[in-house]
């Protein structure tokens, strides 16, 4: 009867313990994926475990000693940007970067979040309502198959997909120095389209719609190939290639500051924001040379340089940064280069000496010195 008893004790213990463990990895976030979560994957054609892979994570304030966030507005009417613009309509299968985002947010694959003009904040809280972001921007839509009150999903026609309308995107990148591998590193944080239309006031006015993280959207753009020329029309690169070689072009119009002020703002005269932009940009990409200290050699040849591009455009030279060639280094040249030393062949033909018979004195006289082969 004891050792009957005790087996209960176990056998429940060890069914607590099992419960226990259970409700731990429940609270931290463990789950199992449903049937219909995997459906909603194949669907999209995005699946966990891709996500996962293309989710960029956040590197840690003790790894990094510079950080710094920068917002650029790309112009799709640049050459550089015109792979974000085509096509214009759905071509075998290939849609645009605007297709592509609004589907994804209308369907309720991934969030979109809040403009708030330089305050951006990716939380719970601040997540558009696709329904009433439809309304405002004037975009008609319907209710899509399964959708729901908690999982509201819509559906846009292609023509009513105002794809012509947007004509720039505003980014969010970050410049990190990362102390461990000693480089700058650039990545993109968020993509907002920016719809331009005509005001009441007869001038053209830009509508920004809504964030979308760019990790959420990663494995979208690498499904998505375009070609960057019009020399090549093979298409390459991907849209997330596209991002992360920054191939792209596009102007500072703010940075990150205490006082939430743009460029514009800070630099009312064009010309001043000009040389801000190409100032912050400059710093940027020297950020990291700036670091490490030149050798003397490194130095002295850095300074040989300026100094013939100082001399290059005193002499009126409108190119500077080409190669200059003086006279001296010409001399010095032809003197340091050796020279070839040719004998001269004499005038003078030597006799041919004959085995048969001499012909002169001196072949006898050659031919009675020699004693070999001679007949005894």
């Amino acid at each position: 009867m004891k050792s009957y008893r005790k087996i209960i004790l176990t056998l429940s213990a060890a069914l607590m313990a099992v419960v226990a463990v259970a409700q731990v990895e429940s609270a931290g976030g463990v789950r199992r994926r449903s049937e219909r979560d995997k459906k909603t994957e194949q669907k999209a054609g995005v699946t966990e475990r891709m996500q996962d892979f293309y989710t960029q994570k956040e590197p840690h304030d003790a790894d990094l000693s510079y950080m710094r966030e920068i917002y650029r507005q790309l112009d799709l009417q640049k050459p550089e940007n015109t792979p974000l613009y085509f096509p214009e309509d759905v071509i075998d299968g290939q849609q645009n970067l605007f297709r592509l985002m609004l589907g994804l947010v209308v369907d309720g694959s991934i969030p979109a979040y809040e403009y708030l003009d330089g305050r951006e904040v990716f939380t719970d809280q601040y997540k558009v309502n696709v329904a009433e972001m439809l309304d405002r921007f004037g975009i008609y839509y319907q209710n899509a198959k399964g959708s729901t009150e908690r999982n509201p999903k819509y559906a846009i026609e292609e023509a009513d997909v105002p794809t012509t309308q947007v004509l720039n995107y505003y980014i969010i990148e970050k410049w990190e120095f990362d102390k461990r591998s000693n480089r700058m590193k650039t990545r993109v944080e968020a993509i907002c389209p920016v719809l331009n239309r005509m005001s009441d006031f007869g001038g053209e006015s830009k509508y920004p719609m809504f964030w979308v993280k760019y990790d959420q959207l990663r494995p979208h753009l690498a499904q998505q190939y375009v070609f960057l020329t019009d020399d090549n029309n093979l298409p390459q690169y991907s849209l997330d290639d596209y991002f992360n070689l920054g191939m792209y072009k596009g102007d500072i119009y703010k940075t990150r500051n205490l006082r939430n002020l743009s460029m514009n703002q800070m630099y009312p005269d064009p010309d001043d924001m000009a040389r801000a932009q190409d100032s912050i940009d400059r710093r940027l990409r020297e950020y990291g040379k700036n670091l490490w200290v030149p050798t003397r050699e490194e130095y002295l040849a850095q300074k040989e340089r300026e100094e013939e591009i100082a001399k290059a455009i005193a002499a009126g030279d409108t190119i500077p940064d080409r190669t200059v060639v003086s006279e001296k280094r010409v001399t010095e040249a032809k003197a340091s280069k050796p020279r070839k030393t040719t004998r001269k062949r004499s005038s003078t033909k030597k006799p041919k000496v004959s085995s048969s018979a001499p012909k002169s004195s001196s072949a006898n006289a050659s031919a009675s010195k020699s004693v070999r082969r001679r007949k005894k």
